[in-house]
């Protein structure tokens, strides 16, 4: 067996895993970033994040990208609607530049860390099998092309289904009880205008009990959306998602009394629908300190998005350890260990809020709860 040497070795090449990379090579110390993908360009990332001023920009001013990120923003992205399953609105806000969470297209993100980034930093398309220790904080990680690589740090940046992660904790995800049902209408304002006027210039929900669409339109004029079903975890598996008319019918008999403008979102669809199930970590999710290893983003914490949480704190975490490790310089493990003792509440406070906020969401009231905690927001900052 071939066995090459990193110093850093970080598995995964999300915006976690490549904000570590960036802020160590700020600072002057190497890493390589191994991912499955094949290129950037394997798969789309997703649609718009927005990043918060307390953890996501903080994680892009120590990476030096601040400003970068900002010429990125998208514009009027800050704007929100609130709907119920008759599309009345029951809440609405315009963008008008002074919002905290400024949106962005995932991919123009994760594109910014990469160009960031010295040439061969990140190997693609090489899929982690395993890995073990080799004592004294030493790692071994194996391939599916049966080489080996050895290191003194691995960081588990390789998401919900970690193949890093069974090194610290017997944790998996679990199912939370929500699927979604992606969907796309492209060009909105030309094929789509009528969606697109309900839909807005930001962040949209329309929600019932036990269901709702959430969507956003994206930086190329397109709307993402996401139909949202309370339901058993095999639901999903009842669908013929292979051909995309029956599969559309399906979905919209769950929404069969919705307005007919909101169930447009996903019968009018360009493409096949994308299903996905929501899964996360249970709450508080830690580990004892285990030499030479650690976790970050999904990984470490993985929740469901219903509060924007998710790709901010995997920025944070990769920013974070890489300045613990440059303020511990040649202590890996008091590194580590300062990085967890920050990680672990700061992830169980943001899982707890997300999941709290998917109970607001589809509960029976919907949206009342969703509006309800928009309006107690308005009565803290003006108190």
């Amino acid at each position: 067996m071939t066995t090459t040497h990193h110093p850093v070795l970080i598995v995964g090449a999300g915006l976690g895993g490549l904000a570590l990379a960036r802020v160590l090579h700020v600072h002057g110390i190497a890493a390589t970033v191994l991912d499955l993908d094949a290129s950037p360009a394997a798969r789309t990332q997703g649609g718009m994040l927005d990043i918060h001023s307390d953890s996501g920009q903080e994680a892009l001013r120590a990476a030096g990208l601040y400003e970068e990120f900002r010429a990125l923003v998208h514009q009027g992205g800050e704007a929100l609607r609130i709907l119920d399953q008759r599309a009345v609105v029951r809440r609405e806000e315009s963008d008008d530049g002074t919002g905290d969470r400024p949106e962005i297209d995932r991919g123009d993100l994760r594109d910014l860390l990469l160009g960031s980034l010295p040439d061969g930093t990140v190997h693609w398309g090489v899929k982690v099998t395993g890995a073990r220790p080799l004592g004294g904080g030493r790692h071994e990680v194996t391939l599916a092309d049966g080489t080996a690589l050895t290191t003194e740090l691995l960081v588990g940046a390789d998401g919900a289904w970690s193949r890093i992660r069974p090194l610290l904790s017997d944790a998996e995800p679990v199912y939370t009880g929500v699927s979604f049902v992606e969907a796309d209408l492209r060009d909105a304002d030309t094929r789509h205008p009528a969606s697109g006027a309900v839909i807005g210039s930001g962040f949209f929900f329309a929600l019932g009990h036990g269901r709702g669409f959430l969507a956003h339109r994206e930086s190329d004029g397109s709307l993402h959306v996401y139909a949202a079903v309370r339901a058993p975890e095999e639901w999903l598996d009842s669908i013929d998602f292979t051909d995309t008319g029956a599969a559309k019918s399906t979905v919209l008999a769950e929404f069969a009394d919705w307005d007919p403008s909101l169930r447009a979102l996903v019968a009018d669809a360009d493409g096949p629908l994308v299903p996905r199930r929501v899964y996360a970590l249970p709450t508080g999710h830690r580990w004892a300190r285990v030499p030479g290893v650690t976790l970050l983003g999904d990984a470490a914490h993985l929740m469901s998005p219903f509060a924007g949480e998710g790709a901010n704190l995997a920025l944070l975490d990769g920013a974070a350890l890489a300045l613990a490790l440059v303020e511990h310089p040649g202590d890996t493990e008091a590194a580590l260990a300062a990085y967890e003792a920050e990680l672990f509440p700061r992830a169980e406070a943001s899982a707890s809020a997300s999941a709290h906020s998917g109970e607001l969401l589809f509960r029976a009231d919907a949206p009342q709860g969703l509006l309800d905690m928009f309006g107690a927001h308005d009565e803290a900052r003006t108190a």
